[in-house]
């Protein structure tokens, strides 16, 4: 098998497993907002998180709403610019995503 069928393998049998494991169903958007959450220096704002993926702010906020309704992020109003709300990560959200790393970990193993 080539190695871009095998990484598509991983990555199939990865989300198969967190569905079978009561995982969030994320859509694309909302996954790829999750990890760029994750994966970038903090703090994040609205506007940056925005600025980082080429969206616009009306296209992340739903996926930020929808993010926080899993109980992966928190609003925060920056205490140096009251008009400002930092979205943070939590420790929900880590755990879940250290657990779907794992499980791509293990898959490429098998």
């Amino acid at each position: 098998m080539s190695e871009g069928l095998d990484t598509l393998k991983y990555w199939r049998k990865s989300l198969l497993q967190s569905v079978r494991n009561d995982g969030p169903d994320l859509t694309t958007r909302q996954t790829v907002v999750l990890l760029t959450g994750y994966m970038s220096e903090l703090p994040h704002t609205l506007r940056g998180l925005a600025r980082e993926l080429g969206l616009e702010k009306p296209v992340v906020t739903p996926l930020l709403d929808a993010r926080e309704r899993l109980g992966y992020l928190k609003r925060k109003v920056d205490k140096k610019d009251r008009r400002s709300v930092l979205i943070q990560r939590t420790l929900k959200e880590a755990v879940y995503l250290r657990d779907f790393s794992d499980t791509i970990v293990v898959d490429a193993l098998d």
